[in-house]
């Protein structure tokens, strides 16, 4: 074979695999700098930012520029170059005058195609609530969602049969979920592990715990004797599980001194303490089985689930005593199908999306006391679980039958397990 046959081969085969960056263009507002990337397709994708000297980094897997970086500096960023630090990875760097805080959004569709937008917030810019009726500005915190990439560093997790480990997929997938819920208004992500390293179980939710998480999401990829064994899962902790954290909380001398449900343990006799724990992981765990309910509804609406209904286990990672937490299986990664689409970016894309859809309804509909969500969001949805009914609902969420049946246009009373419904406010 001559050497010029080679050489068109090896371009077609880096062509077939590569993404087409076919522009970068900057924008700015009042208070924060856009960088809008253009894209061939869909795009496996990380962002960071590091300091001495401040910057925003933005690495694609299997990037390739069209044309050369000709980008004008704005706002708050000085420069903008390109690099290649991995064969299979392009880097663009934005040099910045300040520290920032990046959000990211990739669209898709047949207005935009594929394009990347990285929003550069000036850390000093404080997250602020919309204007009240009173037209008083006040502070509103930003609902925060710890993102567990199950396994990692020396525990591979499952294998599947075409060498697939699962804690590469985990981790692409929570960047991803990370990414999405940063582009969200009111919403922040913190990524439990964002490279491949190890983290003990217990540290994991110890982890969401100090960062004052709201709900920790721990996204894994199921495998099973059966290779026929196909859905997604959605877990929550059995009591059982949450028992026995319990009598280890009060066993534990240092985490008597945690803060369970904003209430220290320390210093107080055995019996307050185990009644402020009980309600606290009582709450935690209600909680934990209504997000579950919205997350396992969105994922049935992507396609097929394992079960119709969220499913309970002793997972360590669980066992938070006053964070709700719920663990995903998107997949079986033994089924050599769901294996082949886990490695396909835009499965991983659509899974990330139907996550996020589950969060936001449940955000929406039950938002913490003293966030954004909270002060701005007025509409609110219910994930219709097993063996609900529509005059349960009207109670639980103190309105009418027949606000509810008007404001989704029900023609009876029939509601279906995983079906959304509006929620019209009680006023």
């Amino acid at each position: 074979m001559s050497r010029r046959l080679i050489m068109m081969l090896a371009f077609v085969a880096s062509s077939a695999s590569a993404v087409d960056i076919k522009s970068v263009r900057m924008g700015t507002d009042d208070e924060r700098t856009q960088a809008i990337i253009e894209l061939s397709e869909v795009v496996d994708y990380r962002v960071f930012t590091l300091e001495n000297p401040n910057r925003l980094v933005l690495d694609i897997k299997d990037g390739r520029l069209r044309r050369g970086l000709d980008v004008a500096a704005r706002g708050v960023v000085t420069a903008v170059r390109s690099g290649q630090p991995d064969a299979d990875r392009l880097r663009i760097v934005f040099d910045l005058k300040e520290t920032v805080r990046p959000k990211t959004l990739l669209e898709s569709g047949k207005r935009f195609r594929h394009r990347l937008v990285i929003n550069m917030t000036p850390t000093r810019v404080p997250v602020v609530a919309a204007r009240s009726a009173a037209d008083s500005t006040e502070a509103a915190r930003e609902v925060v969602i710890a993102i567990d990439a199950g396994h990692g560093g020396v525990d591979p997790g499952a294998i599947g049969a075409d060498g697939s480990h699962e804690k590469g997929i985990t981790l692409r997938v929570a960047r991803l979920l990370a990414e999405r819920i940063d582009a969200e208004p009111g919403m922040r992500a913190v990524l439990i592990r964002d490279d491949d390293s190890f983290v003990k179980l217990e540290r994991r939710f110890e982890i969401a715990r100090e960062q004052k998480a709201d709900l920790f999401v721990s996204i894994h990829a199921d495998a099973a004797i059966n290779r026929k064994a196909r859905g997604s899962s959605v877990y929550v902790l059995s009591t059982r599980g949450a028992t026995n954290e319990a009598a280890r909380y009060l066993a534990e001398r240092e985490n008597r001194s945690h803060l369970v449900g904003g209430v220290s343990l320390n210093g107080r006799d055995q019996m307050l303490a185990a009644v402020l724990l009980d309600l606290s992981q009582g709450a935690a765990l209600e909680a934990s089985a209504q997000a579950a309910e919205h997350v396992l509804a969105s994922l049935t609406r992507m396609g097929k689930a394992h079960k119709r209904q969220i499913e309970r286990a002793n997972f360590v990672v669980l066992r938070s005593p006053d964070v709700p937490s719920l663990l995903i299986e998107t997949g079986f990664i033994s089924n050599p199908e769901e294996e082949r689409k886990l490695n396909d970016p835009k499965h991983r894309a659509r899974l990330a999306d139907a996550i996020l859809l589950g969060l936001r309804d449940y955000f929406h509909s039950s938002p913490p006391p003293g966030t954004w969500i909270a002060a701005n969001v007025k509409s609110q949805a219910h994930v219709v679980a097993f063996g609900e009914t529509l005059t349960e609902i009207a109670v639980r969420h103190g309105v009418s039958v027949l606000q509810i049946r008007q404001a989704n246009e029900l023609a009876s009373d029939r509601v279906r397990v995983g079906e959304v419904l509006k929620i019209p406010t009680s006023s």
